[in-house]
Formats: structure tokens, sequence, C-alpha cells
């Protein structure tokens, strides 16, 4: 096993101990415990598997170790730790942490989501996908990371707004480009067929 691939598998793992360690800290947070040291290391964890994403990545591209594991497990573990973070804090857990609020999660799940669905029909229908990671992609995961992030600093001044609307918008663009590639993939298999 690569060296990429086992990074990537320690971040898989460290998801479930995030989620944990969060709602720990909010469950303790109600009962009127307050222990500080809870959001710090669920940020701890939540950054070091970000930034780990793009460690494995630099490894995989610098040491020619790209797998189809890798390939496979890789946007599995982004979308995970993304999911859990979002899903946890778009929920009202009084004073722990600032609610995102609802569009923020429905709109990057539901991308996630429509790209995956449009990934599996391009290939059912043309047999191959090819998948080219835009500027625009990753513009919006950096923002929703560091949204994320912030929330759970519980940093209040100045507001996580500007990151999260960043977010948003690459997000939204970041969509309508994976779209228009995906009909772009589409026409050219339509065309050679003809």
């Amino acid at each position: 096993m690569t060296t990429a691939n086992k990074i990537t598998i320690l971040r898989i793992l460290l998801i479930p101990l995030f989620i944990w360690v969060t709602l720990d800290y909010t469950h303790d947070f109600a009962k009127g415990k307050q222990l500080e040291w809870q959001p710090v290391a669920a940020f701890l964890i939540f950054t070091f598997a970000a930034i780990s994403d793009g460690v494995d990545g630099y490894i995989a591209r610098r040491y020619n170790q790209k797998t189809e594991l890798g390939t496979f497990l890789d946007p599995i573990a982004d979308k995970a730790l993304l999911i859990s973070a979002l899903i946890i804090l778009s929920r009202d857990h009084g004073e722990a942490f600032q609610q995102l609020p609802l569009w923020f999660p429905v709109l990057v799940i539901s991308r996630d989501a429509i790209l995956l669905v449009g990934t599996v029909l391009l290939h059912l229908f043309t047999g191959k996908v090819t998948v080219r990671p835009r500027w625009v992609g990753k513009c919006a995961t950096f923002f929703q990371m560091i949204t994320l992030g912030w929330v759970l600093l519980r940093i209040h001044q100045p507001s996580y707004q500007w990151p999260m609307i960043a977010a948003g918008l690459f997000t939204f663009a970041s969509g309508l480009w994976y779209i228009y590639d995906g009909a772009k993939q589409l026409t050219v298999h339509e065309a050679k067929k003809h």
C-alpha cells in the first residue's frame, strides 16, 4: 500500500473521532459543562484531515503513487469529512456552536449529489468519465473548509459569513462548470457514434 493511500485511510479513520469529539462537546455544553479542549480538538482533527487531503494528493503526484484505490478513496474521505461537519454544524446546538444557515449544507450536499449522479449516468452512457479538477472547485472546497473551521473554533467576531458566502458562490459556480463539462463529454460521445 502506498504512502498516499495510508494517509487517505488515516483521514477516513479520523472522521468518527471528529464526530464523537464534536457531539460530545455539544452534549456536555447542553449539560452546563464546558470542556474547552473539545472544540479545539475537533478543530485540530478537522484541520489535520483537511490538510492531509492536499498532502496525500501531492505525494501521489510527486512520487507517482496514483492508484485505483486512491482514486476511489480520496473523494470519499473528502466528502465524508465535509458532510459530517456540515450536518453537525447545521443543527441547533444552542451556544455551543453557531448554527450554519440551512441553505449552505443544502447547496454543498446537493451539488455533490448532482455531480455523483451525473458521473454515474455519464459512465453508463459513454463507458468513461474524465474528471478535470477546476480552480473554481478547489476554491469552493477551500472556503467550505475555512467556514467550518471558523465555526468549530467558535470565532464570533468577525463573523464566518464572508467565507461562507464565498464558499456558496464558488460551490454554485463549480457545480455549473462540472455540469457543463459532463454535457460536453456526452455531446462528444454522441457525435462519435454518428
